[in-house]
């Protein structure tokens, strides 16, 4: 059974051997996440050159996706001990001095953060175990009075919902990391807590000015100042990483799910390809078997129509990396071929298909009874407008370069297939029984090459 939803994998220390790369891809990959928060330069390098050699040699095309850290606050360390008690109601600063902190007060090293702060705004820390509330700002530190928790941990996270910081979405890490991964012709690069658009034009501008090559941009959605801009970072992004951790943190967590269906919409409509992200499979870290909640996340994606669900740490650390590739696959092509879910409406279609040219294309392979859509690609454009529609047969996208190819193996239901020779025979018969199906031709569809075929 085929899955039309695509699967993003985070790549680490129990995935990044070639042999376990192979088998994660055969079960399912479209698309390599490297997390540069972890490992950097070479490390990630190694990673990036197998899965080309694994791609290049199945004829598999696989993207990948370079995730930069970001400005990842953290706070100092502390003296003697890892951790110091705290209770609600008690004052807590946080300075620029370096000096090991105590129950009392602990560097917080970022200047830009503490000139970001005003009186009221919260600071949440240990992924929101504890949070604090400023009462007072000043030249280099913070007055702060704890809101909950019971001990504080050195080097932790901090996040600050309340708060914009003035600063550069790209940090002086995630500069060099970009400066790296450039050289590797990355087919995305992800960049972490997104506030505003110009992040991602500030991003654009530093990958033109370092190279030629077509880098596409997800902005992971995290913060609730990208939430309050969301139709802009749509816009200004090539697509959309839903990263519900952080997200879950900032935001009151109920709102999550209501935040990612408006989201998903959004990028449905401005022809943008989503990933929905954090803790799908989180349970199979350590289990074989799946919880039946997360069962249940992952179909619901699905039956949003995302173009693509993410695995983390559960293919990063856990043992067997390619059996949760394996689990979250059949869980997808299930949802994928739910008839009940997924049966599209055309009835409206008349009033509608005049000015959309890729809802033509879907609805004149609905009313056909295609097998495939098959697009002739020398970019992204077409197959992934049409896939954005959503039909409910695969989209045959074959491409004259490589890059093509491997971008679009993140967009739902997009079957790509790098192939020069068969691009330009325009021979759509081939390309589908390349694929397994085969049908007679129905219609071609002008300049933009599209072709549907019955069974």
């Amino acid at each position: 059974m085929k899955k039309f939803t695509k699967i993003t994998s985070s790549i680490g220390p129990k995935s990044g051997s070639k042999e376990i790369l192979e088998k994660m891809i055969a079960a399912g990959v479209n698309v390599c996440r490297l997390n540069f928060s972890h490992d950097g330069g070479d490390v990630q390098g190694a990673k990036i050159d197998a899965v080309r050699e694994i791609a290049a040699r199945t004829g598999n095309p696989v993207a990948i996706l370079a995730d930069l850290q970001g400005p990842k606050h953290r706070i100092g360390n502390f003296e003697t001990e890892d951790k110091f008690p705290i209770k609600p109601g008690q004052k807590f600063v946080f300075d620029s001095d370096p000096t090991p902190g105590n129950s009392d007060r602990v560097q917080l090293p970022d200047m830009d953060v503490i000139h970001s702060l005003k009186a009221g705004d919260r600071i949440l820390l240990n992924d929101g175990k504890i949070e604090m509330q400023v009462e007072k700002v000043n030249a280099d530190s913070i007055e702060a009075v704890v809101v909950r928790g019971t001990e504080i941990w050195s080097r932790r996270g901090f996040n600050l919902p309340d708060t914009e910081v003035a600063t550069s979405v790209l940090t002086a890490k995630d500069r060099a990391d970009l400066e790296y991964v450039l050289t590797k012709n990355p087919d995305f690069v992800a960049i972490s807590f997104v506030q505003k658009p110009e992040d991602v034009f500030e991003t654009r501008e530093f990958i033109k000015a370092r190279t030629s090559h077509p880098v596409k941009i997800i902005a992971k959605i995290e913060r609730p100042q990208a939430v309050e801009k969301i139709e802009a970072i749509v816009d200004a992004a090539d697509g959309i990483m839903i990263a519900r951790g952080d997200l879950a943190v900032e935001v009151p967590f109920e709102k999550v799910p209501a935040i990612s269906r408006h989201i998903i919409r959004l990028c449905r409509e401005k022809n943008k390809p989503v990933i929905m992200a954090t803790q799908m499979l989180g349970s199979m870290v350590s289990s074989d078997f799946p919880t039946r909640a997360e069962i249940s996340d992952i179909a619901t994606a699905a039956y949003l129509h995302v173009d693509s669900t993410m695995t983390s740490e559960e293919t990063t650390i856990s043992e067997n990396p390619p059996f949760v590739v394996e689990t979250m696959a059949k869980i997808l092509a299930n949802a994928d071929m739910d008839s009940i879910e997924n049966d599209q409406d055309w009835s409206d279609a008349a009033d509608l298909v005049e000015n959309d040219w890729s809802l033509s294309v879907a609805v004149m392979a609905e009313l056909n009874d295609a097998a495939a859509i098959v697009v002739f690609a020398n970019d992204t454009t077409a197959a992934t407008e049409i896939s954005c529609r959503r039909p409910n047969m695969p989209i045959i996208a074959v491409c004259d370069k490589d890059y093509v190819a491997n971008q679009l193996a993140l967009s739902r239901g997009v079957r790509p297939i790098y192939d020069a020779q068969l691009f330009a025979s325009h021979d759509a018969a081939a390309a589908a029984s390349k694929c397994g199906i085969n049908g007679t031709l129905v219609s071609v569809c002008g300049e933009k090459r599209i072709v549907a075929l019955v069974k």
